[in-house]
């Protein structure tokens, strides 16, 4: 299995429009975030992780050309806003979408152009499946939903193998947890140093590994306020790490 960050940053990215700050100012090619995304490559096929509104520019930088189902976790921008830019992967046949009822919705409603009986040529062609909080098949790969809570907003993460992708959580269930033993590389939320209300901190991101107990750990959806990679990475425990975009993990 390859997992690679296609986008390891929060909402407004990294460095933030208008912030003149040490890690937006910073010459680290490793402080620049797109918006959180992650492609894992397994068994011949491709999902791709949440489709932010830089998975354009994510695609061309990896050169990806094909894609077999995507996952989202939850329907904010940072996470939908690149759908439409699908398109070049529907040629055909159209493609998955994992997510959801409510989150489907969403997308429909903010989309409609996309799901009309009879379409305008060349929009996106996007196969919407609702799942809830029980396994599913995505691209012939078994996929486990973890229940994750985003301040009150009920979300998904998604474990596939020895992997698990947990974004913009604050809490978890606790029966969740079990869900997530046993696994070779987990990757987890970890906004900023500070509390925040509905993502993890650093330190909540490191007790919920603690608990967990992955063999290892990549931190995502970080801010400004993460501190400089450089800096941070040396407080980290071992095993865990801080990701950047274009980082590709081999299980």
């Amino acid at each position: 299995m390859n997992i690679t960050f296609l986008g390891t940053g929060t909402s407004t990215g990294v460095p933030e429009i208008g912030c003149s700050c040490n890690v937006c100012a910073s010459k680290d090619r490793r402080d620049r975030r797109l918006r959180t995304s992650v492609l894992v490559e397994t068994e011949g096929k491709r999902i791709l992780l949440d489709c932010g509104p830089d998975f354009r520019q994510q695609m061309i930088r990896h050169a990806v050309y094909r894609l077999d189902a995507v996952l989202i976790s939850h329907e904010h921008y940072d996470h939908t806003g690149g759908l439409d830019d699908l398109r070049p992967f529907c040629t055909g046949k159209g493609i998955d979408i994992y997510a959801e009822d409510y989150v489907s919705k969403a997308i429909e409603t903010r989309m409609p152009y996309a799901f009309r009986t009879h379409k305008y040529p060349g929009v996106p062609d996007l196969k919407l499946h609702a799942v809830q909080n029980e396994p599913f098949v995505a691209a012939g790969l078994p996929v486990v939903p973890v229940r994750l809570m985003h301040a009150r907003l009920p979300i998904l993460g998604y474990r596939i193998g020895r992997m698990a992708y947990l974004t913009d959580l604050k809490t978890m269930p606790e029966e969740e947890f079990s869900k997530l033993y046993g696994l070779d590389l987990l990757i987890i939320d970890a906004l900023r140093k500070k509390e925040h209300p509905s993502h993890e901190s650093l330190q909540e991101a490191l007790d919920n590994i603690k608990r967990i107990r992955p063999k290892a750990s990549y931190l995502i959806h970080m801010s400004h306020g993460i501190g400089l990679h450089a800096e941070t990475e040396k407080e980290l425990p071992p095993h865990v790490c801080l990701s950047y975009d274009g980082l590709t993990v081999h299980l």
